[in-house]
């Protein structure tokens, strides 16, 4: 099958994720990838700015984890993982997360996705509180900008209006806050206690009896790259503890050394009842997520009564092969030291973003580690939010050789369109430092 015949089956026959018609005429085939770089199909090269989804940590192109997959395959490709049965690769990797995760942590329940991650996660929330004979706490605190995936309850909780349109109406119990956005911040106190007192009022109007959790991404990911100030956290968990809700922390994108710490909540010494995780667990060599439970919701678990067990489940709760792929992941992580180089890396790619700040519609720069985000505005002195602007400067950037993913601004609540960038955290520092210089002339050739 041809390029021309592989599209039009394409269009005939698959459904593609956020589906319209009008954004897929011309659709980037990509066929190879090597470390830090695509192919497409005409053989023009990429610098992979989004590590695929967020999610491709190690780099393109590995082939220990494809010798790990089929290594396991060729052994036992599934095997049930419910009750009464288990697998060595999902006992191994769950002890390697837990030992990663935070001092709190205690065990792993295994997902496909990052969706049904947080989908898990507020069923454990729920769970927790019937097993502590509080049964009316069910509600789910979340911000807006996150997102948190778009199943029916990680929707409810997605603070992003375009993903909710057609989909209505939502799941109920489910309330959004403002996030830790310090660019529009407009208050006189500092951002980071107003935004999570914002948190708190919305528990004391709910009623704390009420609410089960808050969930939060350490760093907002696909919402726009915005990364809390450090007082932001250490109040939300202070707030959490004392009206007795969990903290939720979805650390999908963050978790596995994005940001430079193995999970994102580490950088601000603040502990999680429940983690979400997926992506860079393997790298998005395969499908593999899960929720790290800490050890006081691990206990209320292991301690309910028969009649009132967790049943929780997913047929490929604990994917034998997903999980080998994920073990050799994380041990490529730890041998190559990526969580530390992150951290080195994420600062200089941090610093060489900066210097677009000359150009007049660039109005913030900001990330943490290997995850940052530039936004774009129409008018400097009112902080105008830039909006549109994402098919053209992408078409800019693909030009210059750089795969770039940009999050549609909003007039209300503002944000402009955010160019949001995850290299890699193997990415070598030649090929980093072109990603500013490209975005530069991509902005200046899109904004003429």
């Amino acid at each position: 099958m041809d390029a021309t015949q592989l599209l039009e089956a394409d269009r005939r026959y698959v459904v593609h994720p956020l589906h319209h018609p009008d954004d897929h005429r011309q659709p980037l085939v990509v066929v190879e990838g090597k470390g830090a770089m695509l192919r497409d199909a005409d053989g023009r090269e990429y610098i992979d700015g989004l590590s695929g989804l967020w999610n491709v940590n190690v780099g393109h192109g590995r082939g220990e984890l494809a010798d790990a997959a089929a290594a396991q395959m060729r052994r036992i490709a599934f095997a049930s993982a419910y009750i009464g049965a288990t697998n060595e690769p999902a006992v191994r990797l769950a002890e390697k997360i837990v030992r990663h995760a935070y001092s709190n942590s205690a065990a792993v329940y295994f997902t496909t996705a990052g969706a049904e991650s947080n989908e898990s996660s507020f069923k454990f929330a729920r769970y927790y509180w019937k097993v502590k004979d509080k049964p009316q706490k069910t509600k789910i605190i979340s911000r807006i900008h996150a997102y948190h995936g778009v199943t029916m309850a990680a929707m409810s909780a997605t603070g992003m209006a375009a993903y909710h349109k057609m989909f209505g109406p939502l799941v109920p119990g489910f309330i959004q806050v403002p996030p830790p956005y310090a660019y529009r911040w407009t208050g006189n106190e500092e951002p980071g206690v107003g935004a999570a007192d914002m948190v708190e009022k919305a528990i004391l109007t709910e009623g704390p009896n009420t609410v089960a959790a808050v969930i939060a991404e350490p760093v907002i990911g696909a919402g726009g790259v915005i990364v809390p100030p450090p007082s932001y956290f250490p109040r939300l968990r202070e707030i959490c503890d004392r009206h007795d809700v969990l903290l939720i922390a979805d650390e999908v994108i963050t978790g596995f050394g994005r940001t430079g710490k193995w999970f994102a909540l580490g950088h601000w010494g603040v502990e999680p009842d429940l983690v979400s995780f997926a992506k860079g667990v393997t790298s998005g060599y395969l499908p593999l997520g899960g929720v790290i439970a800490s050890k006081r919701v691990h206990d209320a678990i292991e301690s309910a009564p028969a009649d009132r067990k967790f049943m929780h489940a997913a047929t490929y709760s604990g994917h034998p092969v997903c999980c080998a792929v994920g073990l050799r992941n994380v041990e490529i992580i730890e041998s190559e030291g990526l969580v530390e180089r992150a951290a080195i890396m994420g600062r200089r790619l941090l610093a060489g973003l900066e210097t677009l700040r000359d150009l007049p519609v660039v109005g913030d720069v900001r990330g943490l580690g290997m995850m940052c985000g530039v936004e774009l505005i129409t008018d400097r002195s009112t902080k105008s939010p830039a909006l549109g602007l994402g098919a053209g400067f992408t078409r800019e950037a693909l030009k210059r050789g750089l795969l770039p993913r940009i999050r549609a601004g909003s007039a209300d609540p503002p944000i402009g369109d955010t160019i949001c960038l995850s290299p890699p955290l193997m990415t070598p520092p030649e090929v980093l430092d072109r990603i500013p210089q490209i975005l530069h002339d991509a902005l200046v050739a899109a904004t003429r």
